[in-house]
C-alpha cells in the first residue's frame, strides 16, 4: 500500500473509532470528547502557527470554533442560572480570542483559550468522578444490604 492510501486508511480507521465512541458515549461523555478535541485543534494550530502554515493554522482553528460553538449550544439556557450565563460568555469570549489569534498569528491567544477551556473540562471531569463514585458506594451498598 502506498503511503497516501495507507494516510487515508489511517483517517478512515479513525473516524470509525470516534463514531464508535459517539455511539455509545454518555452525554457527559460527549461533552468531554468535544472538550478534548477542542484542545486537541487548538494545539495543532499552534503548531502550524509556530511553522508558518497558514492554511492548516485557519482550518485548525475553524474547527476549535466550531467545537466551541456546539458546546455553547449544547448549554439548556431554559435553566435560567449563574453557570449557564457564565458558560455562555465565556465561550463567546474563547472564540472571539480564536479569531483575534488566527488574524493577528498570536500563540497567546490560543494558549490563553487553551488554558481556559482545560479548565472548564477539569471542572467537567471532576462532575464524572462524583457521580461514579456515589454509583459505586451505592451499588456496594446494595450488595451489603444497607
Amino acid at each position: 500500500m502506498n503511503r497516501s492510501g495507507m494516510h487515508s486508511g489511517l483517517n478512515q480507521y479513525k473516524k470509525i473509532g470516534v463514531q464508535g465512541s459517539v455511539e455509545s458515549a454518555s452525554p457527559h461523555r460527549l461533552i468531554q470528547m468535544l472538550m478534548e478535541g477542542a484542545l486537541d485543534k487548538i494545539f495543532a494550530a499552534k503548531g502550524f502557527m509556530e511553522r508558518g502554515e497558514v492554511a492548516n493554522k485557519g482550518e485548525y482553528i475553524s474547527w476549535a470554533i466550531s467545537i466551541i460553538d456546539g458546546l455553547r449550544v449544547s448549554l439548556d439556557k431554559n435553566l435560567d442560572n449563574d453557570i449557564v450565563k457564565n458558560l455562555d460568555a465565556l465561550y463567546e469570549y474563547m472564540n472571539a480570542c480564536l479569531l483575534e489569534a488566527n488574524v493577528k498569528n498570536d500563540p497567546a491567544k490560543l494558549d490563553e483559550v487553551a488554558g481556559l477551556m482545560h479548565e472548564i473540562k477539569t471542572g467537567w471531569d471532576g462532575i464524572e468522578d462524583e457521580t461514579q463514585q456515589k454509583t459505586v458506594t451505592e451499588q456496594a451498598r446494595v450488595r451489603v444490604g444497607v
